[in-house]
């Protein structure tokens, strides 16, 4: 492997890897940046120094670019908070089928989960490993085109109303207590037995109904049904809010939310983790046990993150989460715009062509990573442009 150099104070283009998932489109991402289809699901287009998947410059890992210096890379301030590494990871999603139902843990969680997994020997990429790093894995992903998923659970009485709309004399248990009590304890107490193995006869004929129902507010549920057959995670799903975004809406996930994402394509950032805690609409690794510790089952409305507007063209989303930011520019014309020095960042062409400096240019599905130490970044964009970079924090 090449050895890496000391990296230098501009622009650097990135080779990046697209991750097969079972769940991702064989067409969008081809279709998106104009590039052949390889008769395979293309699901994630990965931009940063995750160990799963890092990028490359000339050949050598993000990763250890950025070990060699992280001061000229990351930003003193960026390393001093979150050490020798990318505090943040961009991908892009084209979801074709429904992703597994999961949840992502705290920091403290993390710690714990991927240390004790550590403890047993568990390797990395064993199917059975739940806990890929110690972080935790907020996230946000903000829609390309139209954009659906699950998000937070729905209010008891809520989901109550759509298991009751099934019409099934045996969901009576779990609509009466939904109906009383703690939300919270009402909820917990209803998605663990919807999970129970003892519920598959009820699950079945759940989903029998949810494929025969014309019902509006159902007909979601029974696309997931018929995406994913016999999954326990169908009738749960029920107990999850459904969200639509429309193009340049984004929707932030902090820890313990539970969440889907169903269809559509969308830029995505998170913290630099790959931990991901399942309990069904998948074919991964599910640990209900580890899951029901960490989900949260307040209600909670969808957090939609507003963008700032800068300038003309330019969408600034801060959400609250320290490792990430994300700026979307589509200006109308191709006049030139600076981006600021002083820390790590991912710039991704989506459409179009984008200039930056004197003599990188990308064109749709390419990336560049500007090192902190690069000064003040001239650009020119023609079309829609993404900025990756960390976020607000306090030292």
């Amino acid at each position: 492997m090449p050895q890496p150099d000391l990296p230098p104070a501009t622009p650097m283009r990135l080779a990046t890897t697209i991750r097969p998932y079972d769940w991702g489109s064989v067409t969008a991402l081809p279709e998106l940046f104009g590039t052949e289809p390889t008769g395979k699901p293309q699901a994630e287009l990965w931009m940063g120094a995750h160990p799963g998947a890092p990028s490359t410059v000339g050949g050598v890992p993000l990763g250890d670019l950025i070990a060699r210096d992280p001061a000229a890379t990351l930003g003193e301030p960026v390393a001093a908070r979150f050490g020798p590494a990318l505090p943040y990871l961009l991908k892009v999603l084209a979801i074709e089928r429904p992703l597994s139902l999961q949840v992502h843990p705290t920091t403290e969680q993390a710690q714990a989960g991927y240390a004790e997994e550590n403890a047993r020997a568990i390797p990395l990429d064993d199917y059975a490993r739940t806990y890929k790093d110690a972080s935790h894995k907020p996230e946000m992903v903000c829609a390309i085109t139209p954009f659906h998923g699950l998000c937070g659970f729905r209010a008891p009485a809520d989901a109550a109303d759509l298991l009751d709309r099934l019409g099934l004399p045996g969901l009576r248990p779990w609509i009466d207590a939904l109906g009383g009590g703690e939300p919270a304890r009402a909820l917990r107490t209803v998605f663990a037995a919807m999970l129970d193995d003892a519920a598959r006869p009820l699950r079945a004929e759940a989903e029998r109904a949810l494929l025969d129902s014309r019902d509006p507010g159902l007909v979601v549920y029974g696309d997931i049904a018929r995406a994913c057959p016999g999954d326990p995670g169908i009738i749960a799903a029920l107990l999850l809010n459904h969200v639509r975004l429309s193009p340049g809406q984004a929707l932030y996930l902090g820890a313990g939310v539970p969440h889907a994402y169903l269809g559509g394509i969308g830029v995505e950032i998170m913290a630099n983790s790959d931990n991901v805690l399942r309990c069904g609409l998948t074919s991964k690794h599910v640990d209900v046990p580890e899951l029901m510790r960490v989900v949260d089952f307040t209600p909670s409305a969808p957090h939609l993150v507003e963008p700032a507007r800068d300038a003309p063209g330019a969408y600034d989303y801060r959400p609250p989460a320290p490792e990430f930011a994300l700026s979307r520019y589509e200006p109308a014309g191709d006049e030139g715009r600076s981006l600021p020095g002083g820390l790590p960042q991912i710039v991704l062409c989506v459409e179009g062509e984008v200039r930056l400096g004197e003599d990188l240019t990308l064109r749709p599905g390419q990336s560049a990573f500007i090192p902190a130490g690069a000064p003040s970044t001239r650009f020119f964009c023609k079309g829609t442009m993404y900025r990756a970079r960390p976020g607000a924090f306090t030292l």
